[in-house]
This record gives structure tokens, C-alpha cells and sequence, in this order.
């Protein structure tokens, strides 16, 4: 937690201290839907695009991509710490007005840089690891599969390499056979292409 807290005070965003003070407050207190966007937007936002290192961007992601989501995390199948007591209690009408406001905006390209070189090598290894046939040629994603263009390039590096090593839980098993036996380098160049498309 004190790391957390750590990268809102770096950041600066008045949203953030939002958010944190009501998850270190105890229960979560919103009800509405529009105050759980609002909590969802202290970490991954204000308008989706997350600012914060190894935190993914919501914008832009296909709508069933993070309604299955957001019922994964809910009913514990994907145990994510900060984000259990924003879901508790979420009903599927609340989840499904949450997805849709978040796919509905547009993604926005981080202020990390891309590396020219490892995006070329990424875009070598792409089709082989037949990254086109699920999350589509331009990797905006589809159905159950997230956008990984203009993703935070941190978070994709993070998510890469815990697919590989068995560490993410709820993980779809074609992801995991995917990147199974890559190595870091090739990870960060998918990862580097990914974010610069």
C-alpha cells in the first residue's frame, strides 16, 4: 500500500486522492455507478488513460473484454487486492454501465517512448506468436480480447512476462501458450510494438 500511495503523491492527481482515501477508509462507500467510474478513474485515469507506472489504461478496451473482467474480479476467479473492494457489490447492470463508459473513450498513447529498434523486432515476432489473429491486426482488441494499442508499455511488459511465468491469475490459457518459453528481450520488444501502434 505505501507504494501505491508513494505514485499518487508523484502524480499529483486530484482524483487519485479520491480514490485512495476511500479505499484506506474502510469500505467502499459509492453506490452509484458514476461513483465507482469515479474511483476506477483515480487509478486508471480521469478520462481512462492511466498515468500511473504498471497500471493499464481502460479507454479504449473492448466493452466484453472488460465487463468479463470486471465479473472475473468480482467473483475472486481474478484476485486483484486494490480492486476488490471496488467491486464489491457491483451488480451486472452496474458492471455493464461501467464497461460501456470506459470502452467509449478514446485511447490515448502514453508518455512513455517506444523503442524504434525493439518495435521492429516486436513486429517481427507478432505474427508468428499469432498476436493479429486474436487481438486483430491494428491490436485494438475485440470481444474477450484487451486493446493492447497505446497500452502503458510498462504494463504490457508486466502482464507479458506474468503470462510466461504462470503468475496471473485468471489467465486465458492461449496467452500463457502464447509467450511460454520467451524470453525477457522478446517480451519487451512485443511489448514496445504493442504500446506504439
Amino acid at each position: 500500500m505505501t507504494f501505491l500511495v508513494t505514485q499518487l503523491r508523484r502524480f499529483r492527481v486530484p482524483a487519485l486522492w479520491l480514490g485512495i482515501s476511500l479505499l484506506l477508509s474502510g469500505p467502499v462507500v459509492a453506490q452509484s455507478v458514476a461513483e465507482r467510474i469515479q474511483l476506477c478513474q483515480a487509478c486508471h485515469g480521469q478520462d481512462g488513460n492511466s498515468l500511473i507506472p504498471n497500471i493499464p489504461s481502460l479507454a479504449g478496451q473492448p466493452e466484453f473484454f472488460l465487463l468479463n473482467q470486471l465479473v472475473l474480479i468480482r467473483e475472486g476467479v481474478r484476485p486483484i487486492a486494490a480492486m476488490q473492494e471496488v467491486v464489491k457489490g457491483l451488480k451486472d447492470a452496474d458492471i455493464q454501465a461501467i464497461a460501456a463508459h470506459f470502452a467509449g473513450l478514446p485511447a490515448k498513447a502514453g508518455d512513455e517512448k517506444t523503442d524504434p529498434a525493439l518495435v521492429t523486432q516486436g513486429a517481427e515476432l507478432a505474427p508468428g506468436l499469432e498476436c493479429i489473429s486474436c487481438h486483430k491486426p491494428d491490436l485494438t482488441g475485440q470481444q474477450q480480447m484487451p486493446r493492447l494499442a497505446r497500452q502503458r508499455l510498462d504494463y504490457l511488459i508486466m502482464a507479458l512476462k506474468s503470462f510466461r511465468d504462470g503468475t496471473r491469475s485468471g489467465a486465458d490459457p492461449l496467452m500463457v501458450g502464447a509467450v511460454l518459453g520467451r524470453s525477457d528481450a522478446e517480451l519487451i520488444a512485443l511489448a514496445h510494438y504493442a504500446a506504439s501502434k
